[in-house]
Formats: structure tokens, sequence, C-alpha cells
């Protein structure tokens, strides 16, 4: 095991540059538990409101506004993290974070009272507003109570926070519609929320930098929301859209026009938002494209296995969610060793390549899927995957926070918090459309052998008419215009009944034995996809991989030091 040199001849630190300076460890671990409510909120919300959406539509009206109900929430929250991230720099993570909670807690409160979609939609949108400040701030508030060369034993407790999520939200979310009311799903927060923000304002400090510039980036902040606000519309349109499509591919260009412009006024702020310089830093860099890929592919790949299990396997949403359990234990527990790991040899190069070693690998069996795959070697392909996804959960916050100065921690942690929440938003526009087409291409092969066996089972002379119903199947599903796949891939459709209402009166009573077989061929071409839509995941990986290799290993501080935390950063730059 490696030992930290001593650090000789350095100043001790004021409380200014050291918010953990005079706190006791017990007083330390009541805000890491603190912080880990004010996260658990968050996660918890999404996955309880995602198994509850389908009955808060069906009781508000307002089917045509589903969607917004989640793309409100992505966009306030995406937006506003960079934001939050340099405001807690300049006015300290105290104020910052209780007034995430507090907004959060709000956004919950009237979500639960919401009487129609519109009302919904405007609230989930104000909880969004608070949950952009939990994450980067709560990372942020670990980087200030501890050392790069501590955070590593807590940093893993953020990706379990995640995970426990994951494994509770679905079942608590439809015991609670189910039992009590779907307003209950959002009420359920408050409590634990008042928790979290009364220990907050009882034990964390409030700390200002007395060297802070006061004037903020309104220019840049302006820019910034606009084009954020059209790229993820456009992402999240092309869940429905085509690329050519003015609210698709118009929206995006806009928000990369925009991006590219609010570059352009960070390099001549003052106080720049996004500090440029940061960008000089090559282990900043790597770290922030490493994980940038690791979201594009775990998110474009992986949302695919819950639709996998309730359409081909037909199993219920709760249980579907409950059928990644493997990957959520390969996760959780990789992402807690590989903190601990970290503070404990002061290495944390090779604990990043593996992990994406890991998940590349893992990613890369799933691309065996099949609609016959027996759920435990799926089960040993989600848990390699999950050993690999842990580490960056955990580790990359630890290198991005001991690669710039102290004084740039939560900027930069919310930097990273950002590129991680955009990389899944592309990796879902971009899976989305590669699976469309995929299954666009597989389906006539696979229908193509049920259509040859009742050609061989058709009685004499109805031979060329089931061949002339084939090719203008064919025809109609490779051109768009036959029947809707989007709607075929929903929980509960019968690929094979939508046929047979196409087929002429007079075949129908021929056509009804092979309905079964036109599913089955259905749940053939749709695992087929799915398992090619996972090569995305797997190219995003590797290259994730790739950045990661260029990363440069600093020495873990073990202080807050300002001399130490400029050399390290000093030693980062490219």
């Amino acid at each position: 095991m490696e030992s930290f040199p001593a650090e000789t001849g350095v100043r001790e630190p004021t409380l200014a540059e050291d918010p953990a300076l005079g706190l006791t460890q017990r007083a330390k671990l009541e805000i890491l538990g603190a912080v880990l409510l004010g996260l658990f909120l968050v996660a918890l919300d999404q996955t309880i409101v995602g198994t509850a959406l389908p009955k808060i539509v069906t009781a508000l009206g307002g089917n045509d506004l589903y969607t917004w109900v989640v793309t409100i929430y992505l966009l306030t929250s995406t937006i506003t993290v960079p934001f939050y991230g340099k405001l807690s720099d300049i006015y300290g993570r105290r104020p910052m974070l209780m007034i995430g909670i507090s907004l959060f807690l709000v956004g919950s409160a009237l979500s639960g009272l919401s009487q129609e979609m519109w009302q919904l939609i405007l609230f989930r949108g104000i909880q969004g507003l608070g949950a952009g400040a939990l994450f980067p701030i709560a990372l942020a508030v670990i980087g200030d109570l501890f050392t790069p060369a501590e955070r590593g034993k807590y940093q893993g407790l953020f990706g379990a926070v995640f995970g426990i999520s994951f494994l509770i939200g679905p079942g608590l979310g439809g015991f609670l519609t189910d039992n009590v009311g779907w307003h209950w799903i959002f009420f359920v927060n408050i409590p634990i929320g008042i928790v979290s923000l009364a220990v907050i304002w009882r034990l964390l400090p409030t700390i200002k930098r007395s060297d802070a510039s006061r004037n903020l980036d309104y220019l840049g902040a302006i820019i910034f929301t606009i084009g954020i606000g059209f790229l993820l519309v456009g992402l999240t349109n092309k869940q429905t859209g085509d690329w050519g499509d003015w609210f698709v591919g118009g929206f995006i260009l806009i928000g990369l026009a925009l991006s590219a412009l609010f570059v352009l006024a960070e390099s001549r702020a003052r106080e720049p938002i996004v500090p440029l310089d940061l960008w000089r830093n090559r282990t900043y860099v790597s770290s922030i494209l490493s994980t940038f890929f690791v979201s594009f592919g775990f998110f474009g790949a992986i949302i695919f296995l819950p639709r996998w299990f309730q359409v081909v396997r037909h199993e219920s949403a709760t249980s579907s969610g409950y059928l990644i359990f493997p990957m959520l234990i390969g996760l959780i527990g990789s992402s807690i060793v590989a903190g601990a790991l970290v503070s404990r040899t002061g290495r944390y190069k090779a604990i990043v390549l593996s992990g994406l070693v890991s998940m590349t690998a893992g990613i890369a069996l799933m691309t065996q899927l099949r609609a016959d795959t027996e759920y435990p070697a799926l089960f040993l392909w989600m848990f390699v995957a999950g050993l690999g996804i842990g580490p960056t959960l955990s580790v990359f916050t630890i290198i991005v926070q001991n690669a710039v100065p102290f004084s740039k921690l939560g900027v930069a942690t919310s930097n990273l918090t950002f590129f991680r929440q955009i990389g899944g938003s592309v990796g879902l526009a971009i899976a989305g459309t590669l699976f469309g087409q995929a299954l666009t291409d597989q389906l006539p092969a696979q229908t193509n052998k049920v259509f040859d066996s009742m050609a061989a089972a058709a009685p004499a002379g109805a031979g060329p008419q089931i061949q002339q119903f084939q090719a203008a199947f064919n025809q109609a599903i490779t051109s768009g215009q036959g029947i809707d796949l989007n709607n075929q891939t929903g929980v509960g459709q019968s690929f094979g009944e939508a046929i047979l209402g196409q087929v002429p009166a007079a075949f129908q009573g021929f056509f009804q034995p092979f309905v079964p077989q036109f599913d089955g061929a259905f749940n053939s071409a749709m695992s087929l996809a799915i398992a090619q839509t996972f090569w995305l995941g797997v190219g995003a990986t590797v290259l994730g991989l790739v950045a990661a290799v260029f990363m440069r290993e600093l020495p873990l501080r073990r202080s807050h030091s300002p001399e130490q935390a400029e050399a390290g950063a000093s030693v980062g730059t490219i």
C-alpha cells in the first residue's frame, strides 16, 4: 500500500478555505447523512414518478402532455446545475443547498396538490429547479468536509444511494399509487426533506469566499439557458419524431449554435459560469469526456432492458424494475469498494480503467440478447456491466475535485454532473433512432418465416395471394406506412392481432392460428433490435476508456491547503 507524503512548509488553511476546519468527525458524518438524504429524495422521486405516471395522466387527463411531465423536470434540473455550482463557490454551499432542497419540497407539495396536467407540469418544473442543486452541491459538500485522500471512503455511498432508490422506488410508487393515492408519491418527500434541511441548517457552516467576485455573467447565463433548453427539448422530441423535423433537428442545431456562442461569451466574461481555464487541465478534461461517453453508453443501452422484460417476457412494470437487481448489486458494491480502494491506495486510474473495461464487456455480452435468452445468463451480463458502472459514479468525482483549485471545486463538480446528464440525453435520443431502424430492418426477416409456414399449410390456390399480402406487408413495414411499430413496442400489444386486422375477411379464419407465431416473430425482431442497440453502448464506453487512458494521475491531496490545491492543478495542466 502506498503512503502519502507528509506536507511541509504549507500554512494552515483558514476557515473560509477549509469549511471542515473545527468540525468533529461526528458532525461531519451527520452532515454526510443529511446530504445523502437529500440525494435520496431526487433519486427516489425519479423511480416513483415513472411507475405512477400512467395513473396520474389517467386521473388528470391531458395524455398529449404526458412527456412534458418528465421533460420539464429534465430541463430545469439540467440547466440549473452549472449555476448552482458557480453560486455555491461564491456564496457558500449551505445557502445554495438549502435553497435547492426547499424548492424541491415546495415543488413536491404543489405537485401532490395538482388538479390539472398543466399544474403538474409547472410544479414539476419547480421540483427540477431544486433538484439541480442537490447532486452537484452535495458532492461539493463532501469535497469541503473531506480531503481527496479521505473522500473515497464516503464517495461510494452516493452510487449506493441511487442503487437503493432503484430497488425500492418502483415498489413504493406502486404501493402508494394503488393503496393510498398518487398524490402521496410527492408528499412522501416532505418529511425526508425536512430532516435533511434541519441537519444542514444546524451543522453545515456558511462559508463565503472573501476573494470571490460578485460580477455574475448574466449574458452567459441567458445564452446558456436558451441554448441548453433548445438542445434538451430537441433531444426529447427525437423520441417521437425524426431528425429532419424542425422541432428535433432544428432545435438541436439552434442549441449547438448557442452553445458555441456561450463559449465565446465565457472567454470574455470577468466571472464566467464555466471557467474555460479548467479545460487546460488534462485530468479534468479526460474525466469530463469519459463521464459523458459512459453516460451516453449506459443510458442509451440500459433503458431498453425494462421494456424487453415487459414486452417480450410479459413481466409487470414493477417486476421489470426488480429484474435489473443484478446490475444494481454490481453497481452498489463496486461503487463502495472503488471509493474505499482509492482512499487506501491513493491510486485511481487503474480502478477507473478496470471499471470501464468491465462495463464495456458487460454491455458487449448483452449484444447476444435474444427472445429466448435465459435469465441467469442475462443476470450475469448485467452484473458485469454494473461492476463497471459503479466506479464511474464515485471515482470520477474524486478525480475532478482533486485536479482543480479548491476555489473552483463547486463549479468543477457541477460541470461533471452536467455532462453526465447531457451524455444520457444524447445517448437516449440516438439509441431510440437506432432501435427503431433496427426493428424495421429485422421484422421482415422474422415474419417471412411465418409467411413461409402459412404458404406451406395453405389450401391449393391460396399461395399466390399469401405471397402478394406478404410483399405488401413488408413494403408497408420498411416504408413506415403500415403498422405503427412505436405502438407495438408498448406493453400488452399483439403484433399478430394487428396483422390480422389488415387481412381480407375471407382469409382471417386461416390467419387466426398463426397469430401467436407473428407475436413470436415480433419478439425475436425486437430482441435483435435491442441487441444491436447495445453496440452503441459498447462504442461509447470504448471512447470513454480511451479518454480515461489520457488521464494524468495526480497524487491525492491530504489537506485543503490552497498551495497544494494550486500545485496539483498546475501539474494536471495540458
